[in-house]
């Protein structure tokens, strides 16, 4: 029997699991890492981190599975959104660390963007808009802050990408890690924009130059990757994508319509579709399967179970003695305290703005925001405020397709932690009035990588196999009366933020370090 490996590299950890080609997980291990913050605002990590991580769950999947290591027939290795790369020298060493997602330092450039390139073009070029989120606003910023580092960098590599280089000695981008960059690619013709790239001063030559679909070969373990790994060398290794656009196919989206919410670090809640430049207000990219013909269009919160893991971190000491002492988790002990606060948190509305926003408000001086506080509440009202909050944030990104030609399915799916909570699915359920699916399965982006290695190594010649793989739970639907609550205060989120944006706007340039 031959098997496959798929491999997540994660914003606070690196996910793996050895996979049957009947379908069945024989094996799984995960590492766990930080993300280094030296300022306000930045958010950066090592590619060293990565690999080492890489490496660690591999010899664990092996060690636990006990397969052959000639029945493994390849592997797929999906990433975090990289944001800048990792810029590396023409010897392939890495001269800084990789600026992710979360870092939003880049504001300077922005506004530069803003003042000297037409938005429009941009947007019709890149499907994209403007943002500190995106990558080549990250690129300009090491350009105009890091001189020596930027006239070293032969070539930027995103996570995946650079891993995958470290196994095998093969330099290649796949299409949804490309177009995520924003900026500088072109959607339509998908590959690199001249045009964008010379007006934003980011040269193509610091891109890779070979653009890979999710589920090719990118190359074969190298000697020196087999021994870092403990996989035979000459193993296929497959490009993966962006982990939230295969976290989405590991749900079994597969066709237009199809959405799912992604509540990890972050949240992600996109669909498919074969549309372009839907709206400026949402991120779009090549989908990780048919990449020359499909979109994974999103939106995105920039703090999800960040703030939930903030939160246990800063107010519940007693919580995690108690789990070191017992053994019970933290979180669940939190939830106890909440499950019995109505809906609505006995009036209190929680912006999760913590790192700025991403979609729909693209506001990186927006700030976490805790409204209408009194000494009746305790900390169970918090936290449950804290959950709703990243779900009126979803609901925020799934209004920005109203009045386009986008047909959502009658169910959402939810994966990541949030899936692991009874309590926060339901909130998801009430406050976005879709019925919410969750899977019985914990295998987020992994069981997607997998699937692309034995696509891309032959052992699978379809995609909707994984559909066979699936178990979902019955479905957890909104309650009327809850939703009824969160109607009136979501629009008291929107207008809490419209309220204090220009105050957030002050304390941001206040506090701003560069």
């Amino acid at each position: 029997m031959g098997y496959l490996i798929g491999l997540d590299i994660g914003t606070s950890g690196t996910k793996a699991i050895l996979l049957s080609e009947k379908g069945q997980i024989v094996a799984s291990s995960h590492a766990e890492y930080g993300v280094d913050q030296p300022k306000p605002l930045w958010a950066q990590q090592d590619g060293e981190i990565w690999l080492d991580a890489t490496c660690k769950v591999l010899r664990d999947l092996l060690f636990v599975g006990r397969v052959p290591l000639a029945d493994i027939v390849g592997m797929a290795i999906s990433g975090l959104y990289g944001g800048s790369g990792i810029p590396v020298d023409s010897q392939m060493n890495p001269l800084a660390p990789c600026l992710i997602w979360m870092d939003r330092r880049a504001s300077r450039q922005v506004e530069w963007v803003k003042e000297h390139v037409h938005l429009e073009r941009l947007y019709e070029i890149t499907g994209n808009t403007v943002d500190s989120y995106y990558g080549f606003t990250k690129m300009m910023w090491v350009r105009d802050n890091w001189s020596d580092v930027w006239q070293k960098t032969a070539v930027f590599l995103p996570p995946n990408a650079w891993v995958i280089y470290k196994l095998t000695g093969e330099v290649a981008i796949d299409y949804s890690s490309a177009g995520n960059i924003g900026g500088i690619f072109d959607l339509g013709k998908r590959g690199w924009s001249d045009e964008m790239c010379s007006i934003l001063g980011v040269p193509v030559s610091k891109q890779p130059e070979r653009l890979v679909a999710s589920s090719d070969i990118v190359g074969k373990l190298s000697p020196e990757g087999a021994a870092l790994t403990g996989l035979l060398a000459g193993t296929p290794v497959v490009a993966g994508g962006i982990d939230a656009a295969v976290a989405t196919l590991s749900a079994g989206a597969f066709e237009e319509g199809n959405h799912v919410a992604m509540v990890g670090t972050s949240m992600c809640w996109g669909f498919i579709t074969e549309k372009a430049n839907l709206t400026d207000r949402l991120i779009s990219y090549p989908h990780v399967l048919d990449p020359l013909k499909k979109n994974y269009t999103f939106g995105g919160a920039a703090t999800a179970g960040a703030v939930i893991q903030w939160f246990r971190n800063n107010f519940g000491t007693l919580e995690l003695e108690t789990q070191n002492r017992l053994g019970v988790s933290a979180y669940s002990l939190l939830e106890l305290q909440s499950q019995d606060v109505p809906a609505g948190s006995d009036g209190l509305v929680f912006l999760p703005y913590m790192m700025g926003e991403r979609s729909p408000i693209w506001d990186s001086s927006a700030r976490g925001t805790l409204m209408g506080l009194s000494l009746y509440h305790g900390k169970g009202h918090i936290y449950r405020a804290c959950m709703e909050g990243v779900a009126y944030a979803l609901r925020h990104n799934m209004e920005s397709i109203l009045g386009t030609s986008v047909k959502l399915d009658p169910e959402m799916v939810l994966v990541g932690g949030a899936a692991k909570s009874s309590l926060w699915t339901s909130i998801f359920a009430d406050v976005s009035g879709y019925p919410v699916k969750v899977l019985q399965e914990d295998v987020e982006a992994p069981l997607g990588d997998a699937l692309l290695a034995g696509l891309g190594t032959g052992v699978f010649d379809r995609p909707e196999i994984l559909k066979e793989w699936l178990h979902f739970k019955e479905p957890v639907y909104p309650v009327t009366e809850h939703t009824e609550v969160y109607n009136e205060l979501y629009s008291e989120y929107k207008a809490v933020y419209l309220g204090l944006r220009d105050s957030m706007k002050r304390l941001y340039s206040e506090g701003r370090e560069e």
